[in-house]
């Protein structure tokens, strides 16, 4: 009995895991062609159809590259550093729910823990920039050191207006919380705060200081090749899909695709409308969602949407997902579609924006972003206690 739980509980970290390095490899590709269409070029386009294949080319580049060590380097904490990175940048993905109870952990602190081990990645790029016996990967990983540190203070304090409304700190709890309304709408300006702080925590573009190419050559992972360099690339890009996966938790309802399902209900009839007399197409797309969705109504006489409330038409459309896995799937593509429109916002952000200094970096943090946040925290739960609107958990304290 204690093998099969073992076998099971690896199992399960293999599911996730393989597949998040698989998306982090198809990420690269994208982001080369989002930003070569952007820049008025081409992107990969010659390793397999529309070059699909060429992460996998660059893969096995690195991997037959001769690594070469820095002679007065701390060889253990050189290839130590790396690990740790890449460990703890996917920890963060034991306790996202892909689905209601679809997660490895369940946990009570979920969204803390994926605070935390993001944190602790921090110390595998101290530790490689220090060992590695270079001015420049030394500088480059005190400046990630200041601005990981400074940014995570933003990150915490956000959540905790989410979890203030949601009552809690369990991923489930907070997405279940926002069926009647995404906290997007009453959040804007923490989701945009929020964003701008995960592409600091990201290293990205343009708050990539720490490996900032003008300047310290390629930062803390100057002196880092091969497969050792493998685990730095794969370790920032699973960050983003992490990243982008807890803003879509907080902000976006995460696996609930009731919002999905009205957007492109809607979408489809507003086209269908307008161009009906021109589109054949779609006019096919309108009717087949047409039908799904009044299949079930036909038998009440019920023929305007406007008349169905939203709590009795997503009752009635989840008739259609009694099978386990088909619903889980829906679930699943949902929170993927989510996210998947973040990560194309970093991509976004990275090809429209210059580099800004480190010092502007750290004054916007600490003189611009934190007092408008403390503004929040302390409006926000004054507003819902005015109006008697605080979650149970919290006012019974």
């Amino acid at each position: 009995m204690l093998f099969l739980n073992s076998f099971i509980s690896v199992l399960e970290v293999f599911i996730v895991t393989i597949p998040t390095l698989l998306i982090v490899a198809f990420i690269t590709i994208a982001e080369r062609k989002t930003m070569g269409s952007m820049q008025r070029r081409l992107g990969p386009n010659i390793v397999g159809f529309y070059g699909l294949l060429q992460p996998f080319a660059d893969a096995l580049k690195l991997l037959i590259k001769e690594f070469v060590s820095p002679t007065q380097a701390n060889l253990i904490l050189f290839f130590l550093g790396p690990i740790i990175t890449l460990i703890f940048a996917l920890y963060g993905y034991a306790v996202i729910p892909y689905g209601p109870g679809l997660s490895i952990l369940d946990f009570n602190l979920g969204i803390l823990y994926m605070l935390a081990v993001s944190s602790l990645a921090t110390y595998g790029i101290l530790l490689a920039g220090w060992s590695a016996n270079s001015k420049y990967a030394f500088l480059g990983s005190l400046r990630s050191t200041a601005q990981l540190i400074s940014y995570e203070l933003i990150l915490s304090s956000a959540v905790l207006l989410a979890s203030l409304l949601s009552g809690g700190f369990n991923l489930t709890t907070i997405v279940e919380s926002q069926k009647p309304i995404i906290y997007l709408l009453p959040l804007l300006p923490i989701f945009y705060i929020f964003f701008i702080a995960s592409v600091a925590e990201t290293n990205r573009a343009p708050f990539d200081l720490a490996e900032a190419e003008s300047e310290l050559v390629s930062g803390f992972m100057t002196e880092h090749s091969a497969v050792v360099f493998v685990f730095f690339f794969l370790a920032e890009y699973a960050s983003i899909i992490l990243m982008c996966i807890l803003l879509n938790i907080v902000f976006l309802g995460g696996y609930d695709p009731s919002y999905l399902i009205l957007i492109l209900y809607y979408c489809v009839s507003i086209v269908n409308y307008l161009f009906q007399m021109f589109l054949i197409i779609t006019s096919e797309i309108y009717n087949i969602i047409h039908y799904i969705i009044y299949s079930e109504y036909i038998h009440y006489g019920i023929v305007n949407i406007t008349n169905i409330s939203k709590e009795h038409f997503i009752n009635e459309f989840s008739l259609y997902y009694k099978s386990y896995i088909l619903k889980n799937m829906i679930f699943s593509l949902s929170l993927g579609i989510k996210s998947c429109i973040l990560i194309f916002s970093f991509i976004w952000v990275r090809a429209s924006y210059p580099r800004i200094r480190f010092d502007e970096l750290m004054t916007y943090c600490w003189t611009i972003l934190l007092p408008i946040l403390i503004g929040f925290i302390i409006f926000i739960p004054c507003l819902m206690y005015s109006f008697e609107i605080l979650p149970i958990t919290i006012s019974l304290i």
